[in-house]
């Protein structure tokens, strides 16, 4: 399994990449570097609400830190997943109301290329994690 890129290193890809399908497909890439999940946590209490797929999220506090484990039964969601992981995982606790994920998603263009059923499906994931930290 390869080790997740930081954000900057997200965010350098996304540059390089001019065309979309080739971004869908780094984004599918990322989700498949996510840790497996087991199978016996995919329950109703770690079913995040608001998505279309089926997405399990497993926050956990760290020594202070947020750790994220979580897995889905659609590959670009699993990509999405991944850019949460990425994005919030390892923060403090204290830090993770001030990362602005609405810039980050934007930036990267997601709003205009990713469908609304999933962009909801994303932001409840970042919900779940500003609502733990």
């Amino acid at each position: 399994m390869n080790e997740l890129p930081n954000l900057s290193e997200v965010q350098d890809t996304f540059a390089i990449l001019d065309d979309w399908e080739d971004r869908y497909a780094y984004i599918i890439d990322l989700g498949r570097k996510l840790p497996a999940f087991p199978d016996d946590q995919k329950t109703e209490i770690n079913l995040v609400k608001g998505c279309t797929s089926q997405v399990w999220m497993v926050l956990n506090d760290d020594n202070g830190r947020l750790s994220i484990r979580a897995d889905s039964d659609a590959h670009i969601v699993r990509g999405l997943i991944a850019l949460v992981v990425i994005t919030y995982d390892g923060h403090s606790l204290n830090d993770i109301q001030s990362i602005d994920m609405d810039k980050i998603f934007s930036d990267l263009g997601l709003f205009d290329h990713i469908s609304p059923n999933r962009r909801n499906g994303f932001f409840a994931m970042v919900e779940r994690v500003r609502r733990f930290g």
